[in-house]
């Protein structure tokens, strides 16, 4: 592996409006919008994740897999995604999944705007929702500051937006 994708989960709407568990807030048609450009984009240009490794909570799963239908790809479900994440968690999270070049976390904030910073060595990278992340990894595994961001995508720079 030397690449890792971050995407955080699209747009779900007002949390303050979803008077249920939090867990199960789905997309909104936003953000089905945002995932369905992204999968479209990544499918065009081909440099896709080749699995998808997701939080449980609705929004993250959705996102995951609207996106890997567009590209093809696999989706698995690791809990650990739904808190604090650090370079060493990823490593584990990643092993556990299976083998994957070019896999992809999808998950929360402010979880996701942090790890993002620990992987490229800054205090913290702001990732909006529906932004899609690639580090590349220079020891094929994730570690604090090893990390070089190639880029940050955030969902209103999708096509067809």
């Amino acid at each position: 592996m030397s690449a890792l994708f971050l995407l955080r989960h699209a747009h779900a709407g007002n949390p303050m409006r979803w008077h249920d568990d939090d867990a199960a807030r789905p997309l909104s048609d936003k953000g089905r919008g945002q995932a369905e450009r992204l999968g479209r984009l990544l499918a065009a240009i081909g440099d896709a994740p080749d699995l998808f490794i997701t939080s449980p909570k609705v929004r993250a799963d959705e996102t995951a897999r609207i996106v890997a239908a567009a590209v093809g790809a696999r989706v698995v479900v690791d809990a650990r995604l739904t808190g604090p994440l650090d370079a060493s968690m990823v490593e584990d999270i990643l092993l556990a999944a299976g083998p994957a070049e070019r896999p992809c976390l999808v998950g929360h904030d402010p979880d996701f705007s942090e790890l993002l910073g620990e992987l490229v060595g800054l205090p913290g990278l702001p990732m909006r929702k529906g932004a899609f992340a690639r580090v590349e990894l220079s020891s094929g595994l994730p570690s604090a500051g090893r990390g070089v961001l190639r880029y940050l995508l955030p969902p209103e720079l999708l096509p067809g937006g």
